[in-house]
Order: C-alpha cells, then structure tokens, then sequence
C-alpha cells in the first residue's frame, strides 16, 4: 500500500461524505443555489451545519460490517440498515425504506419491491459506496463490480442500480490506482450487463451535459452521468463538489457521488479545512454514536488496509449467506 494510495482512499471516504454535507442544505432546490447564496457547511433544510445525510450514514453501516466479518456478509449489512432505519434518520428514501421495513427477508426484500412498483432504479445504491469502493478495489475489476451489484441488490431491486454502483466501484478503483476514472470509463462498460450498457455509454460519454438528462438526478444513471460530468469539466476537488451541488436536485447525493470519485483523485488534503472541520456523520439506532472527519479517515485507511483471502476476503465461521434474488 503506498502512501499516495492511501491519500486516495482517504479522500474518497472523506470526500463523499463532505459532498453530502456541503449538498444536504440545497436538497430539492434549484440549479445555482450554491453559487447564488454563497454558503457552504451553513446547515439549513432542517440539517445541521457539517452533518451527513443517509448517504453517508449508509456507507459508514457498509464499511463498518466490511470490517467486523472480515468481508462481504449481506444478511449482516441488511440487519444493520434495518436497525438505522428503525432509530428514525432524519431522511430516509422511500424506496428504501419500504425495502427495510415490508417484513420480507434480506435476499427477497428489494425484488418483492421491484415487482410490485415495477421502478427501483433510484441513486440510493450509490450513495452509499464510498467504504465499499474502497474496500475491494484491491480485489480487482471482476469482483468490485460483483461487489457493488450485491450490495445494490439488498434496497433496489432494478438492475440498473446494480450496474451504476458497479461503474462507481470500478471507476473508483481505477483511481486509487493512480489511473484517470474518465479514461477507463469503455472498459468499465465494456463490464456492465449488455441490457444496461448503452444507456450508460450515453450518459458517461463527454459531450453529455446534466441539461441532457431525461429522468431526475434522483435516478441512477444522470446522478453518475452528472458526477462524472462535474470530475470532466472542473480541475479540482472543491470545484467538482460546488458543480454538482449547484445542480440543483439531489443535491446531497449527486455531490456525495462526486466527491467520491474526486476524492479518488485528488486525495484527502484536496477536501477543503472549512469543510471538514463541522463534519459530522449521525448513526441513529446505533446509540448517540456521531463520527467525525478524524473518525472517517481512520474509517477508510482501515478499509484500505484490509488483509485479503480471496475476491470477498476471509469468511467467517458458518454458513455462508445465500445469493440475493436475481443475482
């Protein structure tokens, strides 16, 4: 592990969820909010100044199971989603939470979803990637995205969320690498399902503007469309950030995702003092627990340094879990 990998690790746990804070306030609104009224890490729309949304609160359950079962046990992440959806988050999606809370069990939970409202395509998948991204990047191509897709699979049930998380991981991983994300993105498709492959060759090509989108950026492929967009057309963290957010829309995630991949690129120092310095991540339902930026630094190096056994790394004692439906 070299230091400037692990600089870029850093900066995708730590970037994502300053993108998520930066953005919460502005959730919903108009494009150029940002620029317009000028304040960054201000709170507002019942937020707190510096605090994390879902996006980041999801994230932190991922990465902190990751950790604890040395590897990919899926009823564990779903247990641990359920219990913050229950501790009453501040947002919580509503397909999401339908998901968390219809009574069916973690591999059947997001496909019953799926069948019954026949749409499940939303950008709750990859809000939440950023420790994941991390933690199998070293893994190489084939399992990140298998990864991804699987973690995906337990809240949407429409494989286009599967395939976008799976196009973050990899694109994520090729940063860490040291590689340009925008350079490797026809590889990247080149691994993502041939039903699913030109609708985000479209939205991940350079002349694709975010005005071009034809679906809310709460939807999965202009959210990566609009990120890798905003990683495109600026030449730094801060700047790829402020482009999402005033976007307008899905504030917090779209910048949640773009600080991801910025973050991968520019590293943990790239992340602006003012705005990690009132950074803070909630846990409800896992007691007053409150992460800081020193908290989720020390998060992703431990992601990033995660011993291996394997694509999923060491399983623990038992029974495996089972396949999520449709996978």
């Amino acid at each position: 592990m070299t230091a400037d990998r692990l600089d870029r690790a850093v900066g995708a746990v730590l970037g994502s969820a300053a993108g998520d804070a930066l953005g919460a306030p502005y959730e919903f609104g108009p494009a150029g909010q940002l620029s317009a009224r000028g304040e960054e890490m201000r709170g507002g729309g019942g937020w707190d100044p510096g605090e994390a949304t879902d996006d980041t609160q999801m994230a932190v359950l991922v990465a902190e199971s990751l950790l604890e079962h040395g590897g990919l046990e899926l009823p564990d992440v779903f247990a641990r989603f359920q219990r913050w959806a229950a501790g009453q988050p501040k947002d919580i999606g509503l397909q999401t939470e339908d998901v968390l809370t219809n009574g069916m069990p973690w591999d059947l939970a997001a496909a019953v979803h799926f069948q019954v409202n026949a749409r499940a395509a939303g950008n709750g998948s990859l809000m939440r990637a950023s420790g994941s991204a991390v933690y199998f990047a070293a893994a190489g191509r084939e399992a990140t995205m298998d990864a991804a897709r699987r973690i995906a699979a337990l809240t949407h049930g429409d494989r286009a969320a599967w395939e976008g998380t799976a196009l973050l991981h990899e694109l994520v991983r090729v940063a860490l690498d040291g590689g340009d994300p925008a350079a490797a993105i026809p590889a990247a498709l080149d691994a993502v399902h041939p039903a699913h492959r030109d609708r985000y060759a479209r939205v991940l090509a350079p002349d694709w503007h975010p005005d071009m989108a034809t679906e809310f950026n709460g939807a999965v492929w202009p959210c990566l469309g609009s990120a890798v967009w905003a990683l495109r057309t600026t030449g730094g963290f801060a700047e790829a950030v402020r482009a999402a957010v005033d976007l307008g829309g899905d504030t917090d995630t779209v910048a949640a995702v773009t600080g991801t991949l910025a973050g991968a690129v520019y590293g943990q120092a790239a992340v602006p003092d003012a705005w990690t310095a009132p950074l803070h991540v909630p846990l409800p339902g896992f007691g007053d627990r409150v992460l800081d930026a020193t908290a989720l630094r020390t998060l992703a190096r431990r992601l990033a340094t995660a011993p291996w056994a394997g694509p999923w790394g060491p399983r623990p004692q038992g029974p495996a879990p089972q396949t999520p439906a449709g996978l």
